[in-house]
């Protein structure tokens, strides 16, 4: 069983391949979609390869995956005979809403509904796992330790599959499949094969979406500034191709300048075959706004690209905190979405912020947010010193007195630097100003 795998739910074969594809095996392993691409600037939110696309194409399918997750549980036999167990659901107590997708036998049931915090498998371990053989334990010798689902806040996943086997020491092991229908959202990552990658910028009503004379309406607008500095000429030549081979009815290939045998055909012959079908030799149509309903001041180049959907997902990397988990070596937030992590405010956010002038700004990001710390300062000899709690005063190490000492605020890995540097013998004095 994958660990973790995502299915296009409706693939389809490109319409254009080339010599390579073919011996690869690639166009026989559908891995994306057609999809039918105007290449015009489009509502501003489709600037540093964003792309636009239309709802109605998304209401049909396009783009749509399955991401299925495995989770695992363990069934732990113990040195002194003891063993985990798993019990059947507590039905009407005050824990019963997440068990109801929990079956008889205390395991999640395959095709239930389940959402975040549900348990998967209601087990319980030997509060002592060690020490000497124990034949039967009582009911308060176990303590509850459920396993939790742990998807996306406030979607709705499906149990796919549950298994059952046994791992390398003969334990009792228990394997989740949880499925998860995902339509394209803001966000969401696309390419086409040329590298051409691209985030979802926004998602606009197919009434206000441009269409041509023929009432053709795209998939999706791409910015035509992706081509100059990229030159991928490639992709060019793939909707040129594409929208030949979709009016004469048959698969062209791509390759740059055409094959000697014939195999393959040159942009020239492409253009023919448009022209032939009564469209423009170069692949531009005329195409009417879908706001104001008049025609656009310039032709533009639309015909179908073979687009694929790649793995990052916005709801697998959205995370925001306020407080949480911090390190306990630095005292400062943990990083990482997995972890519960804080927003790095990093040295580049620093001088855009410095070169604003929002001081206090980055004070709270860069101390009072992160680790702030009261340390002693002896005025004397500008060393830390550390305070008494039976005198209620604050002492120098080195003076051996708390007759000079001041309070001060620092931020803790500050501390942390400083006493690193007195281990190497290299000894940073404070000198304090009155403030």
């Amino acid at each position: 069983m994958d660990s973790l795998l995502y299915l296009l739910v409706y693939p389809q074969r490109p319409l254009l391949t080339t010599k390579t594809i073919e011996l690869v095996g690639y166009d026989k392993l559908g891995a994306g979609q057609n999809a039918t691409v105007a290449v015009m600037s489009y509502s501003g939110y489709d600037i540093e390869d964003a792309i636009v696309m239309n709802k109605a194409s998304l209401d049909r399918g396009f783009g749509r995956c399955i991401h299925m997750k495995r989770y695992c549980a363990v069934n732990q036999k113990y040195d002194n005979n003891t063993q985990d167990r798993i019990l059947r659901p507590n039905r009407d107590g005050t824990d019963s809403g997440p068990m109801r997708v929990l079956d008889d036998d205390g395991l999640a049931a395959p095709g239930e509904i389940i959402r975040r915090n549900d348990i998967l498998i209601n087990k319980q371990v030997p509060v002592v796992t060690r020490g000497q053989f124990k034949s039967a334990l009582n009911d308060s010798e176990f303590k509850s330790v459920p396993q939790r689902y742990d998807g996306p806040q406030g979607e709705s996943c499906v149990v796919d599959k549950v298994a059952l086997c046994s791992d390398k020491h003969n334990n009792l092991c228990f394997k989740f499949l949880i499925r998860h229908t995902r339509r394209p959202e803001v966000g969401d990552k696309f390419s086409s094969r040329h590298g051409q990658k691209g985030v979802c910028g926004t998602i606009v009503q197919q009434e206000d979406f441009p269409f041509s004379e023929r009432g053709i309406c795209p998939d999706l607008i791409m910015n035509p500034h992706g081509f100059p500095s990229r030159m991928t000429v490639g992709k060019m030549i793939e909707l040129l191709g594409g929208k030949a081979g979709v009016s004469c009815g048959r698969f062209h290939y791509g390759s740059a300048f055409g094959e000697p045998g014939g195999h393959a055909d040159k942009v020239e012959a492409i253009s023919e075959t448009l022209v032939r079908m009564g469209f423009s030799y170069d692949g531009k149509d005329f195409i009417y706004s879908g706001i104001t309903g008049c025609p656009l001041q310039a032709y533009i180049f639309m015909g179908p690209i073979y687009y694929q959907k790649l793995k990052h997902m916005v709801l697998d990397k959205m995370h925001a905190r306020g407080s949480g988990p911090r390190v306990s070596l630095t005292r400062q937030p943990t990083e990482g979405k997995a972890r519960n992590g804080g927003l790095r405010v990093g040295e580049m956010e620093r001088d855009c912020l410095i070169a604003y002038g929002a001081s206090m700004l980055l004070y709270e990001r860069l101390m009072i947010s992160s680790d702030p710390f009261e340390v002693q300062v002896c005025r004397v000899c500008g060393l830390l010193g550390y305070y008494n709690h039976k005198l209620k005063t604050g002492i120098c190490s080195s003076c051996k007195n708390g007759d000079n000492i001041s309070t001060m605020k620092l931020p803790y890995a500050c501390k942390l630097l400083i006493q690193e540097l007195q281990s190497m013998n290299i000894v940073p004095r404070l000198k304090l100003a009155e403030a």
